[in-house]
């Protein structure tokens, strides 16, 4: 099996069949049991077959267990043929811990599935720069029916299952659905949560994002540390060579002094000279969608849309 499956390298995996065997990691926080098995009968209502790594339940503080028991799984669950995707739990924070000890050639020789959001922004961007990886921006496996509602899971689904592009369109509730600049951008799809991007700064693993469309969203950052993280992007000079910024949700960002999240978002992000669309259900917020990371996007203003190329391809 091949994992150059797309123009440029980009590596994109067999979608998910029923029957197919899925792994549930947990690279980063703990966890309790019951939302996880929730979301594991979420998957396996779609025929697939879900197993709880190891340590995914385990607790060591604030991580999921030791750095060795949590990278112990992720390495074990890419590299496990019999697997063909891979889960997380949840974010929180301890993946930037653990991903050099991804084996990229493993990756390679067979793509798996992976899915997950907030602190596995950082797994995402590992397995873009080691193994040109498509991944997945959705939902984890600790599931939240009221977040998540049956919208949010046929998104995944399809993101996961169906080889087929993901249209995410602008809604006016979600906090960063003021900032329009206008315009119609294509590039590929990179990003994820704001805190992991910019304390990603630095490392190998911020990918050059020339002619990329930047996904930005956030939780439970007041518009003072939105504005300090994308002041950080900006000083650092990945922000130079974008093609265009997808906003997601931007959830509990609000600022008792009365200062609004999508006022910030719009001074740093306004005088780029690039699309931006804000107000995507991407994130931390109320039924959120699934889309492909690593792979071409489309950002049109005026059709209030982010149009995503599959990640995963015809089995």
């Amino acid at each position: 099996m091949t994992g150059l499956q797309s123009a440029g390298g980009v590596s994109r995996p067999p979608a998910l069949r029923p029957g197919d065997e899925v792994r549930v990691v947990a690279p980063a926080g703990p966890v309790a049991a019951e939302p996880v098995e929730r979301g594991m009968a979420v998957l396996a209502g779609w025929g697939l077959r879900p197993r709880l790594a190891r340590h995914s339940l385990s607790r060591h503080g604030y991580l999921a267990g030791t750095d060795e028991q949590r990278a112990a799984d992720l390495v074990e669950a890419l590299a496990d043929p019999a697997v063909r995707g891979v889960f997380c739990t949840r974010g929180g924070y301890g993946s930037q811990r653990i991903t050099e000890r991804i084996d990229p050639a493993a990756v390679r020789r067979d793509p798996k599935v992976v899915c997950g959001y907030s602190d596995v922004t950082a797994l995402h961007l590992a397995l873009w720069r080691t193994a040109r990886l498509a991944s997945l921006h959705g939902p984890v496996v600790a599931w939240d029916d009221q977040r998540c509602p049956a919208e949010s899971a046929e998104s995944l689904r399809a993101a996961v299952m169906d080889a087929a592009p993901t249209v995410v369109a602008r809604l006016s509730r979600e906090a960063s659905a003021p900032v329009v600049v206008p315009g119609r951008a294509s590039g590929t799809l990179l990003g994820g949560n704001l805190s992991l991007l910019a304390t990603s700064v630095g490392t190998a693993d911020l990918p050059d994002l020339s002619g990329a469309i930047l996904l930005i969203e956030e939780i439970g950052e007041p518009p003072y540390r939105v504005d300090r993280m994308l002041t950080q992007l900006r000083r650092s000079g990945v922000l130079a060579g974008l093609a265009g910024v997808a906003l997601g949700q931007f959830t509990g960002c609000a600022d008792r002094q009365g200062v609004d999240v999508a006022q910030v978002l719009g001074e740093r992000l306004g005088d780029l000279g690039v699309p931006v669309l804000g107000g995507l259900p991407l994130g931390h917020g109320q039924t959120p969608h699934t889309v492909g990371l690593g792979v071409p996007a489309t950002l049109d203003t005026v059709a209030g849309t982010l149009t995503v190329e599959p990640a995963v391809r015809p089995v």
